[in-house]
């Protein structure tokens, strides 16, 4: 009777042992491969250019023929539909001055190319308090 109880008792550790040890891989592969995919995500993410969004900064250089401009290490274009403006008042591409601040929005187009859909040069200008200025 012992030796049967022995050999019941051994045989369900073991099944017990080799049932439990796939859990065990398993759930440490899915942690693995969970990571590997947070970390791809990380990487596409990072590789996705900006499509639109505001610019700021000191005007690098400005060439009023191809009507293009640099701010930073991002060269903008300027087409037909772009609203410029300088000291809160409407302006052209000819108002702009090298070193100057100049901020604005721009999109992608399709050729990647960054098109400004607003650009001002000079600091920005307060609406509210050029107002109170003018009333005085």
């Amino acid at each position: 009777m012992q030796k049967t109880f022995l050999r019941i008792f051994l045989a369900a550790s073991l099944a017990s042992a080799v049932g439990a040890l796939p859990l065990s891989i398993n759930a440490q592969t899915t942690n693995k491969a969970t990571v590997e995919k947070k970390s791809a995500d990380k990487k596409d993410a990072s590789e996705k250019k900006q499509t639109a969004g505001p610019f700021r900064g000191k005007l690098a250089t400005l060439d009023k023929s191809a009507k293009t401009f640099t701010v930073g290490k991002r060269t903008f274009h300027i087409s037909s539909d772009t609203k410029i403006l300088k000291h809160g008042k409407a302006a052209t591409v000819e108002d702009g001055v090298v070193g100057e601040e100049v901020s604005g929005y721009f999109k992608t187009s399709d050729d990647g190319k960054l098109t400004a859909t607003k650009v001002t040069f000079g600091p920005k200008v307060d609406t509210k308090t050029a107002a109170k200025q003018k009333e005085k």
